[in-house]
């Protein structure tokens, strides 16, 4: 029973020594997550003028054209960054997984120095290539290339171009581990059994690799439809977005609106948390499809 005990003590001081640990990390979370996830909340049931809880600022965003147009504009461009940087990551993520040697080292120091260009010098850089006096802009006037000639970067069209950009380097780091699940062995019986590439990916590889498409997708979309920096630099308050719409509410105004913009950012979560739920329902009928089988 004393061997018992001494046993077990160290491996309880251990437990509390990670706890300990842990401290700093949940202080950090409480302090700029929770918190200001609360107020926001409360806030938003408030009228800016002050007073009791109330739906004015949720009747607001319901009734004024140029807030559904930020849900609108948001939810479309939010949907065709991650439709397109998912489609065109599989390629990569199976082309990197595939991959030996140096060529595999190559292609992943490439995926992470793109991966972190994003922001302003993304802005930038796409206003000298493809604003209106850019250098592929101008190539195309001069080759008489309509589609690059008139391309209007400062559309929706134009912002949902650059958020596919950052949006495939994110979603193709994200899909190379979960092509491990997909086995040779799985290949090679295929093509015994007369099955080509394609059958097999459409009938085997990708239902296999289907909860981790969705799961990246919701990433995608929650990172295109909180993006900011980029779309703000190029569009300033010529496009209505949700993040641009919130921004306004605390900067640049006379009057900060607390309320309205908190009532802003909690439909902004509100729709996250719906396309979470939809990804994770798709998910979950694949995995019990696959257990079935």
């Amino acid at each position: 029973m004393d061997d018992l005990n001494t046993e077990k003590t160290p491996m309880n001081k251990k437990k509390y020594i990670y706890l300990i640990a842990l401290l700093p990390f949940l202080l950090v979370a409480f302090m700029y997550e929770i918190i200001p996830l609360i107020t926001i909340i409360i806030n938003s049931f408030r009228p800016d003028t002050g007073g009791a809880f109330t739906l004015e600022n949720y009747e607001k965003i319901a009734s004024k054209l140029l807030y559904q147009k930020a849900i609108y504009n948001s939810i479309k461009i939010s949907m065709i960054s991650a439709v397109a940087g998912i489609i065109i990551a599989f390629f990569g993520a199976r082309a990197a997984h595939q991959a030996t040697g140096k060529i595999h080292h190559i292609f992943m120091a490439i995926l992470n120095m793109v991966s972190n260009f994003a922001g302003i010098p993304l802005a930038f850089a796409y206003m000298i290539l493809l604003g209106n006096a850019g250098v592929m802009t101008q190539l195309g006037r001069t080759l008489g290339i309509s589609a690059i000639a008139d391309f209007n970067l400062y559309s929706t069209n134009g912002v949902s171009l650059i958020y596919v950009y950052f949006q495939i380097p994110l979603s193709t780091l994200l899909l190379i581990p979960a092509f491990e699940g997909v086995r040779k062995e799985w290949q090679e019986a295929s093509t015994l059994l007369g099955a080509s590439k394609t059958r097999f990916w459409t009938d085997v590889g990708i239902p296999v690799l289907m909860p981790s498409i969705m799961g990246t997708f919701s990433v995608l979309f929650a990172n295109a439809l909180a993006a900011y920096a980029t779309v703000y630099a190029i569009m300033m308050n010529s496009i209505s977005l949700l993040p641009i719409q919130i921004a306004g509410c605390f900067v640049g105004e006379v009057k900060i609106r607390k309320g309205l913009g908190g009532a802003l950012s909690v439909v902004m979560m509100i729709i996250m948390v719906i396309m979470i739920l939809i990804t994770n329902a798709i998910s979950s009928r694949f995995q019990k499809g696959g257990k079935k089988s």
